[in-house]
Formats: structure tokens, C-alpha cells, sequence
């Protein structure tokens, strides 16, 4: 008999809670602000059943585009067939964090943009602030070096393989 295809099919270790991450949901899961633009990360809380995202949407990210009472409106693009899709799906606080994705590019711009304060303060041109590949490691020669041949030596099991 084939198996199930329910709504929470092959979700057994998706949805379970974490080691010594069952019980209680922390106060700041509910406590925290959302904005809409924030970037926020869907991981499904198991325990919460209310406002639970389908199976697919675990793990993506997306960006907030309705604040409700008790759940936040996540905008995701979402492949299907040939075509990505703009989704809207709701769901509830337990079930979202906020991203880190824009961390790191938050920090660039603000580090660029002191560069390019310090630059303008001292009345020097600004220098470039793209992010450059790595390109090739530069080439060496070797010197004092002669190639030394390697040979094969016959093995003999009458000798060497009948003695352990």
C-alpha cells in the first residue's frame, strides 16, 4: 500500500523540536518586532500547530509584507513548473525569525561608507569599494631541482611473501 500524502507527509524530522529544545517557547519568540521589508527566516515550531506553514516553505526566506495580531504576511518566490512565483502566505510568530542574510552586506555599506567619509575628509579621491574576485596565485620558478626516477622493484613471493 503506497504511502500518504498529506499535508504533513515525510515531516517527521522536519518539524521535530530540537535536543533540549522541547517545552517551553521562549518569551522573546512572542516579543519581537517585525517590520514589513524585515527579512525573516520560516522554520516551523512543531508544538505550534496554529499558523503552520506547509512543509515546503520550511527553511526559505522571505520578506514581510503584512503585520497582523498574531501572525506576520511573508512574501516567498516559490519555483513552479518553469516560473518562479511570488507567494504570499501568513504565518504565525512561532514559526518565523528574523534572516541574516543582509548582515554581512550591512556591514560592507557601512564600512564603505567611512572609507569613503574618511576619503572625503582628508581630500583624497575615494578609493574602490567593489568586491574584486581573488584572482590566479602568482607563478614561482624552482631552482636547483633535478627529477629523480622512480622504478618499480620485483616482488618476489617465494622470497619475501611465504616468511609472516
Amino acid at each position: 500500500m503506497p504511502a500518504g500524502a498529506g499535508l504533513r507527509s515525510r515531516t517527521r524530522h522536519m518539524f521535530a523540536r530540537g535536543f533540549r529544545n522541547h517545552g517551553f517557547i521562549p518569551l522573546t519568540t512572542y516579543l519581537r518586532n517585525f517590520k514589513v521589508g524585515d527579512f525573516v527566516d520560516i522554520k516551523v515550531n512543531g508544538a505550534i500547530h496554529k499558523g503552520m506553514p506547509h512543509k515546503w516553505y520550511q527553511g526559505k526566506t522571505g520578506v514581510v509584507w503584512n503585520v497582523t495580531k498574531r501572525a506576520i504576511g511573508v512574501e516567498i518566490n516559490k519555483r513552479v513548473g518553469g516560473r518562479i512565483i511570488a507567494k504570499r502566505i501568513h504565518v504565525r510568530v512561532e514559526h518565523v525569525k528574523p534572516s541574516r542574510c543582509r548582515e554581512d552586506y550591512l556591514k560592507r555599506v557601512a564600512s564603505n561608507d567611512a572609507i569613503k567619509h574618511e576619503a572625503k575628509v582628508k581630500g583624497v579621491k575615494a578609493p574602490k569599494t567593489k568586491r574584486v574576485p581573488v584572482g590566479p596565485r602568482s607563478g614561482y620558478m624552482l631552482t636547483d631541482v633535478k627529477p629523480e626516477t622512480i622504478t618499480a622493484i620485483p616482488y618476489d613471493i617465494i622470497k619475501e611473501g611465504l616468511q609472516g
